[in-house]
């Protein structure tokens, strides 16, 4: 059997976050100047005899560096590494329907996509510039130099209203999606459009920042019995205390009556 190495890849996905307004490189400019303009007066204050002016400005100077740091490391490498441990836990046999939900530039998509020789990948989203480039076009040219395009294919959708039918899909993943949708209806809707769409006895796998417990709540009401959340540990945190938790569940043979959380 091929081994398939989900660590490395050929591709470029960008930096996590949205440059609609700011550009990333103008964020870097900044975030770099303000440091480098508060560890210099933090060194000044130290020479002047002024330690608690010094403590206070070079904290927070290091404490941007650090968070600088953590979130270009995650968005960079972490994420990678964590969601390659996610998808080689799934056991896939290599003939499933994937759907990723807000896939980008296709990070967890194509990685997704190295493991299902015989199956499909597929990813929507509304392609919001929260990434750096991010476009369909973008992620099918990514799926070329994975050597994955044959067996990947981009939509534009909403995933609060999904263009697949009931039951259609074997397994279900979302990366730092969900939380940008800003109403917790919506959210909720979202929950339950993946329920919907998924097979009995598929999985979902959904990592978030926030709201990840209501998440949980949503599928037990659904009579999901497994369904739980855990932290993704340091290699997935976008700052000090600024964390990632997974969401995984299986979809059973019988649901409870549907009943929204948001409700």
């Amino acid at each position: 059997m091929t081994v398939v190495d989900l660590r490395h890849h050929k591709a470029d996905y960008g930096y996590d976050g949205d440059y609609r307004a700011v550009s990333a490189p103008t964020v870097a400019t900044i975030v770099g100047t303000v440091s480098a303009g508060l560890l210099a007066s933090a060194a000044r204050s130290l020479v002047r005899g002024k330690p608690v002016a010094a403590a206070v400005t070079g904290g927070t100077g290091v404490s941007i560096v650090t968070t600088t740091a953590l979130f270009i490391r995650t968005t960079r490498v972490g994420k990678f590494e964590v969601w390659a441990e996610i998808l080689e836990g799934l056991g896939l046999r290599g003939d499933e329907t994937l759907l990723d939900l807000g896939c980008g530039r296709g990070a967890v998509l194509l990685a997704a996509a190295k493991l299902l020789p015989n199956g499909r990948a597929i990813g929507v989203d509304i392609w919001r510039a929260d990434q750096t480039d991010n476009s369909q076009q973008n992620t099918l040219r990514n799926a070329e130099l994975e050597g994955v395009a044959e067996r990947v294919e981009v939509r534009t959708a909403d995933i609060t209203d999904l263009p697949f039918d009931d039951n259609s899909v074997d397994v279900i993943v979302s990366s730092l999606v969900v939380h940008n949708i800003p109403s917790p209806r919506a959210r909720a809707k979202a929950i339950s459009e993946a329920a919907r769409v998924l097979r009995p006895g598929g999985h979902l796998v959904l990592a978030d920042i926030w709201a990840t417990r209501w998440h949980v709540r949503q599928l037990q009401e659904l009579g999901w019995t497994d369904a739980r959340r855990r932290s993704l540990g340091w290699r997935m945190w976008w700052g000090p205390g600024l964390g990632t938790r997974l969401v995984t569940a299986t979809k059973p043979y019988y649901e409870a009556p549907r009943r929204s959380s948001a409700e």
